[in-house]
């Protein structure tokens, strides 16, 4: 019984990750129904893991549930995404101040390597997007986690992480924004090694407000057509 259910609840984290990639990416659009029968097809999963895999993406903010509807992948809008951007704003900001003073050695050679892989990801080398997979493959969960503070890094990736990628992707495909992006990452590593935690959080705050700006005039263009 104990194997069992471990192996459900492996297949169900399987299923959540790859429903959250094709949301991500777009193959799954914002607004479209969740359907457990459509999910287990899709994933070649029963209902029982897709069911799982829906309830946490419900959990993670990226669907809500509608009555008479049923579930369906969140479509914020721009209100929202103003209101998660300000939040987001502010605890990285801090994250990365607490990041200056507190973050180890390693964890900084880390931050490079992850910066540097992401440099030679073709999509990023041409300008056309800059995808980061979830988890400690993300540059800023990594900063979140070198805060050393645990109720940032769970505020963070609980509530604003996920929710976030989709337009964070989105908005990276606008041309320019890619290389923009990861020349103001590389400012942040700069500061965090220099190990100035005034100059850190200055660098997050001017890279999520950049971003801030870019996702707007991304998501006013897509209103538009």
């Amino acid at each position: 019984m104990r194997n069992n259910s471990v192996s459900r609840q492996t297949l169900a984290d399987q299923v959540f990750t790859r429903i959250v990639e094709a949301i991500v990416v777009g193959d799954i659009k914002a607004g479209s129904p969740l359907s457990e029968n459509e999910i287990a097809m899709r994933f070649n999963v029963s209902r029982g893991p897709a069911r799982e895999a829906i309830f946490r993406l419900e959990a993670k903010g990226l669907a809500t549930r509608v009555a008479h509807f049923g579930a369906r992948v969140v479509d914020l809008s721009l209100d929202d995404l103003c209101s998660l951007f300000e939040l987001r704003e502010a605890l990285e900001g801090m994250a990365c101040r607490l990041a200056a003073e507190r973050i180890s050695d390693a964890e900084l050679t880390m931050l490079e390597d992850r910066l540097r892989s992401h440099s030679e990801q073709p999509d990023v080398a041409a300008g056309q997007s800059y995808y980061q997979p979830g988890g400690d493959l993300d540059f800023h969960f990594g900063i979140a986690r070198a805060s050393h503070n645990q109720r940032i890094f769970r505020a963070l990736s609980d509530n604003v992480y996920d929710v976030m990628r989709p337009y964070r992707f989105r908005s990276s495909q606008t041309p320019g924004r890619a290389a923009e992006a990861l020349k103001e990452h590389r400012a942040v590593v700069e500061a965090l090694r220099s190990r100035d935690p005034a100059k850190a959080e200055a660098a997050m705050r001017a890279h999520i407000r950049s971003s801030w700006r870019n996702t707007q005039s991304a998501f006013q263009t897509t209103e538009r057509r």
